[in-house]
C-alpha cells in the first residue's frame, strides 16, 4: 500500500496513510513516504492547508510497525543524523495548517502525528494511547515533548505514565481534539475545517501558525516584537491590499498568496 497524496484546486491536500492492512502502522519505508509528502506541502506554494487521515474505519495510525521498526538494528552513528527523513512531529518545519481526521485507533506514534496538527476532529469510537511504556520505550517522536504542550500537566502524565487509552468523549474533555462526531462524518468536518482555512489569506495564515508555535519557545516581549514586524512585513503584500478591497466592494477575496 502507500501513502496517498491529493491537492484540491482550493488548495486543500490530503494525505493519507493507507495501510489498513496493519491499523495504518508505519514502517521505515512508509515513514520514509510520509516525510517526501510533508516535504511536498510545505514546499509547494499551491498547497494552503493540509488533512492528515488513515485509511478505512478502523484506524488513524497505530504508530510504529513493531515488527519491522522496533526489532530493526541500527548504527549508533544515525542517533546523529538528525535531517534525515524528517517528518511533521520530528524537526520538519510546516507552516501550512494541518487539520488531523481520525477514525478508530490513535495510538504511539499516531499521537505524537496528531500533537504536530492544529485542528482535530475524531469519531465517536476514536481510542488515543501512548502505550510505549508497556513495552519498554518511550514515545519518542516528540511524544514525552508534546505531551506536556498539549495537555494539563497531570493528565499529560497519566497518558505518557500508565501507558492506558482514553476514548474521545475523554480527548475532547482533555482538549486533546477539537470536535467529535460520528465516523461516516469526521472527513466532511476536517474538509469544512479546511475549506475554511485555505479561503483566508495563505501568508497571514502560515504567519499567524509560526508566530503561534514560536510563542511557546519565546519571552512574551521578544515575541510581540516578532509579531510587530511580521505584522508590518505582511501590510505590504497585494493580499493586504485585496482583503479590504473586497469588504469594500462587498465580494469574497481572490487571496494570491503573494
Amino acid at each position: 500500500m502507500s501513502i496517498d497524496y491529493d491537492l484540491s484546486p482550493e488548495g486543500i491536500a490530503t494525505v493519507t496513510i493507507n495501510r489498513p492492512e496493519v491499523m495504518n502502522a508505519l514502517d521505515a519505508a512508509h515513514y520514509k513516504a510520509l516525510s517526501e509528502v510533508w516535504t511536498e506541502v510545505r514546499d509547494n506554494k499551491a498547497v494552503r492547508v493540509a488533512v492528515v487521515t488513515g485509511a478505512g474505519d478502523k484506524a488513524f495510525c497505530a504508530g510504529a510497525d513493531i515488527k519491522s521498526v522496533l526489532t530493526a538494528e541500527h548504527d549508533w552513528a544515525d542517533n546523529w543524523l538528525t535531517q534525515r527523513d524528517q517528518l511533521l512531529n520530528r524537526g520538519l518545519e510546516v507552516w501550512k495548517p494541518v487539520v488531523a481526521a481520525v477514525r478508530g485507533y490513535c495510538l504511539g506514534g499516531g499521537v505524537t502525528m496528531l500533537y504536530a496538527t492544529d485542528i482535530r476532529v475524531a469519531s465517536e469510537d476514536a481510542t488515543f494511547g501512548l502505550s510505549e511504556v508497556k513495552r519498554g520505550i518511550i514515545a519518542a517522536n516528540g511524544g514525552t515533548m508534546r505531551t506536556m504542550r498539549n495537555l494539563p500537566y497531570c493528565r499529560g502524565m497519566e497518558l505518557l505514565l500508565t501507558g492506558d487509552r482514553i476514548d474521545a468523549a475523554t480527548a475532547l474533555d482533555w482538549g486533546l481534539i477539537n470536535k467529535v462526531v460520528p465516523s461516516a462524518k469526521v472527513m466532511e468536518a476536517a474538509m469544512d475545517y479546511a475549506a475554511r482555512i485555505a479561503a483566508n489569506a495563505p501568508l497571514a495564515v502560515q504567519a499567524s501558525k509560526e508566530l503561534a508555535v514560536r510563542s511557546l519557545d519565546v519571552d512574551l516581549v521578544t515575541g510581540q516584537r516578532m509579531e510587530q514586524m511580521i505584522s508590518r512585513t505582511l501590510r505590504e503584500t497585494e493580499d493586504a491590499k485585496e482583503g479590504p478591497a473586497a469588504f469594500r466592494q462587498k465580494r469574497a477575496p481572490e487571496f494570491k498568496g503573494r
